[in-house]
């Protein structure tokens, strides 16, 4: 893979839960990848460090779903209803097997829902998913 590129794509991991973003960091460095990661705890935070341009593009939003003061969805209502955040690409990375939940992400414009476990084994899968991603898409970069 080129990991030259790699290393200019930044995440944004919104994330609650410090049990799973210590998994995804630690598959990254698994890997040898060193992507800026920036971590928040809700979609409020979040949703500062976008309007704020605290993370260069290109970037990806790793999303959770079920967090405190602004969940997932509200979160994604917010940034596909601003000009200025929404062609952001947004992974949901949940514990939730809803349909609904599913239907209602896909309907906000994600580029995929993927369900967490509690193995590192699927978080290296998932960085190995992003890695070839990343190197196959073009991202937005203004």
């Amino acid at each position: 893979m080129n990991h030259n590129y790699m290393k200019t794509v930044s995440i944004l991991l919104v994330e609650d839960d410090d049990i799973d973003a210590i998994g995804i960091q630690r598959s990254l460095k698994s890997f040898n990848l060193l992507n800026p990661i920036h971590r928040t705890r809700d979609g409020l935070e979040a949703l500062e460090v976008l309007k704020n341009d605290a993370i260069a593009r290109p970037f990806i939003v790793l999303l959770d779903l079920n967090m405190p003061r602004m969940n997932g969805m509200e979160f994604l209502s917010a940034i596909r209803s601003d000009s200025n955040l929404s062609d952001i690409v947004v992974f949901v990375l949940t514990t939730s097997q809803l349909d609904e939940e599913i239907s209602a992400a896909y309907k906000k414009n994600i580029a995929g829902y993927i369900v967490k476990s509690s193995s590192n084994q699927d978080y290296k899968q998932l960085i190995r998913f992003l890695e070839n991603y990343w190197n196959i898409v073009e991202l937005p970069k203004c």
